[in-house]
């Protein structure tokens, strides 16, 4: 019996005096109960001591093998760097070797016809662009690339309103969506549960492609009538532009593209027929039609009514064209590879005849996912708000004025 045994008695005894033979019985129970404790606490002590010693034999086994795994793990981690670096020495002597020898730009063909040679043209098709800002400059480099976050699906587009609040920050998720997301600074959207602080705007028809722009206060879209583009009926080839107020939540006007045959003008991006831009100049749109199916079609707009101002027939083709912007006049048209790669600027087109195609630059983008879906270019911030493949990106651009050398 153990030494609390004795304890306990005489607790009994001295709090009962004499025993009884009930008490006697109690007692003798008791102490049967603190002698089974006793040897189930000798048989715990007993497998806790063997359970340490087959943690003590585990450990001793394991330690080598944990060694011997750090040690590779190292190896390689070590040989991912050197990877990692091979890598980064070739894509800077793929960059210079491309600079070396770089690309052929595009250049206008004038078509022949019977009787001479000239540029379709009909009415101010194709005149040159009377700027209407002293802007000046294009672009001489991506200088750099910030991820923000992913949020929303493959095809999407985010932006800024370049006339608007500066930290507003619009996110049209899809192709084919009515309701688009608004957040009240960056810093909100970059959260993990973004979609919690952002307010919900539901246009009354839904829009078509990635082609939608945020543009002083209102979003600016194209929308597919009933018959539209794939839709059968006599409304086949047209699309209807929507100006949309974002803060009445009603729309202002809209009007027909006038523009017949209309095709998507992105080989890579299928869903979007009409690609709205903004510069330091205004409005633009950017299109392709059946007319003229291998090459890109430029419009300015005017803003307030949507009537379209001028048109032009560029030299940039559509086959592996999967986005473009305008900065300054001059339309920038980004191409890639079916199988997504490095994205380059392959072809430009100044609607003001000031940069030449020789003159331009044609600088690649960082490595990113995948393809753009859209790019957005700001003119107060100089930078662009891509889409790609479910990551909002921002680029930064390194400007130059168009007269200066390449």
């Amino acid at each position: 019996m153990g030494p609390c045994a004795p304890l306990l008695l005489l607790l009994l005894l001295s709090w009962s005096g004499p025993l009884g033979g009930q008490q006697q019985h109690l007692v003798e129970y008791m102490e049967r109960r603190l002698v089974a404790l006793e040897e189930r606490l000798a048989q715990c002590q007993d497998q806790s001591s063997r359970h340490a010693a087959e943690l003590r034999d585990f450990k001793n086994k394991m330690l080598p093998l944990l060694e011997v795994a750090e040690k590779e793990r190292e190896a390689l981690r070590t040989e991912a760097d050197t990877i990692a670096g091979r890598v980064d020495r070739l894509e800077r002597e793929v960059d210079y070797l491309e600079t070396q020898n770089p690309a052929l730009p595009c250049e206008e063909v004038n078509e022949k016809v019977p009787g001479g040679s000239g540029t379709k043209g009909k009415g101010r098709r194709n005149e040159k662009y009377d700027m209407v800002t002293d802007c000046g400059y294009t672009i001489s480099q991506v200088r750099s690339m910030k991820i923000l976050k992913r949020f929303g699906g493959s095809a999407g587009l985010w932006t800024k309103d370049p006339l608007g609040p500066t930290e507003k920050i619009y996110v049209l998720d899809g192709t084919q969506n009515d309701t688009a997301f608004v957040f009240p600074r960056l810093r909100d959207f970059t959260l993990a549960m973004a979609a919690r602080k952002a307010s919900r705007i539901r246009v009354p028809f839904p829009w078509v492609g990635t082609g939608q722009l945020v543009y002083g206060g209102f979003l600016y879209y194209a929308r597919r009538p009933p018959g539209g583009p794939g839709g059968g009926g006599e409304l086949e080839d047209t699309l209807q532009l929507i100006k949309f107020h974002l803060a009445n939540r009603t729309v202002v006007d809209s009007s027909v593209f006038p523009a017949e045959g209309l095709i998507p003008p992105y080989g890579l991006t299928s869903d979007t027929y009409i690609d709205l831009a903004a510069d330091e100049e205004g409005l633009w749109a950017v299109y392709a039609t059946r007319e003229d199916d291998r090459h890109l079609c430029l419009a300015k707009l005017d803003p307030q009514t949507l009537d379209t101002e001028q048109q032009w027939d560029t030299p940039c083709p559509r086959e592996n064209a999967e986005a473009a912007f305008v900065i300054c006049g001059t339309l920038y048209v980004v191409y890639n590879t079916r199988p997504a790669s490095r994205a380059r600027i392959q072809c430009s087109f100044d609607a003001s005849g000031t940069l030449t195609p020789d003159r331009a630059a044609l600088p690649y983008f960082p490595r990113r996912y995948g393809a753009h879906a859209s790019l957005r270019y700001n003119p107060r911030e100089r930078q662009l708000y891509a889409w790609d493949d479910g990551y909002q990106l921002v680029y930064k651009l390194e400007m130059r004025k168009k007269e200066e050398e390449v």
